[in-house]
């Protein structure tokens, strides 16, 4: 299996590869409402992978949805992205939202993409070269989507899972908003977690900005033959949690409920724990 993750040394020495794309996925705003450190900096040659808009269905009501094959493609191309690109997505708090980039790259069927574990604080503590983002026109490339249903699971499925238990469901939420112990950083949303999935906060996963360890990692991290779905409170965390999976070896199949606890916490008809 490939491992998901670069650092930041080895992006340095190839960042003049041919085909090498690197992609900002940095948020202006978290639900974690965690500060970047490092504001107005990219680095060098940095494309900006706009989650919330080019590359999420805005027409949905919930926030951060996959958006259609057609439309990533589309917003994949005018970034100047390729086929037989070599993709390295990051983001301003060392692993956050790059994890969702790496994952709708994933479920486009575009295999060579890796997260640079750190992302933006790592490679400015190393004093590699940043600079301050520009807007910039790229010639046409030409991705094409490859969808990969399998990747990506509805409400629907993940109420049928509640009874058949064929999968093992992971909320990626911090453990009090997992108990129901705090309100959502949502309006709206009821508190608890889906009935039966098990919680392994992302946070747990991480330390300053890094994945820990893979022998770490594997200690946190339970593991059956069954299949593993992923959910957090809009699916962008629950990719850090999948990507924590790969990290170890696991070769189970993995896929994201997409709507998250957004959609189920403010469906009343829907149980709760």
């Amino acid at each position: 299996m490939k491992k998901p993750i670069v650092s930041v040394k080895w992006l340095h020495e190839h960042l003049n590869d041919p085909d090498l794309i690197i992609l900002d996925a940095s948020q202006q705003v978290n639900q974690a409402k965690v500060e970047p450190q490092f504001q107005d900096i990219q680095i060098k040659g940095a494309r900006y992978f706009d989650i919330k808009n080019e590359f999420s269905d805005t027409d949905s009501p919930l926030p951060n949805t996959l958006p259609s094959p057609e439309a990533f493609e589309k917003a994949a191309r005018k970034l100047g992205i390729n086929n037989d690109s070599k993709i390295v997505v990051y983001d301003s708090l060392g692993i956050f939202s790059s994890a969702r980039a790496w994952w709708l790259f994933k479920i486009m069927g575009h295999e060579n993409v890796w997260v640079l574990d750190g992302g933006l604080p790592e490679w400015a503590n190393h004093a590699y070269t940043v600079e301050k983002p520009e807007k910039r026109h790229y010639a046409l490339g030409n991705f094409v989507s490859k969808f990969k249903p399998e990747l990506f699971k509805t409400k629907e499925q993940i109420l049928e899972n509640i009874s058949t238990k064929e999968a093992v469901l992971i909320d990626a939420r911090s453990e009090d908003r997992f108990l129901g112990e705090t309100t959502e950083p949502r309006a709206g949303l009821r508190s608890g977690h889906i009935p039966g999935s098990i919680n392994i906060p992302y946070s747990n996963l991480l330390k300053d900005g890094k994945f820990l360890p893979k022998d770490e990692l594997a200690k946190i991290l339970p593991q059956n033959d069954k299949p593993l779905l992923f959910s957090c409170g809009s699916g962008v965390t629950a990719c850090i949690d999948l990507i924590a999976y790969e990290l170890i070896g696991n070769n189970n199949p993995k896929a994201v409920y997409d709507g998250s606890w957004t959609e189920w916490g403010q469906i009343d008809s829907l149980p709760i724990e």
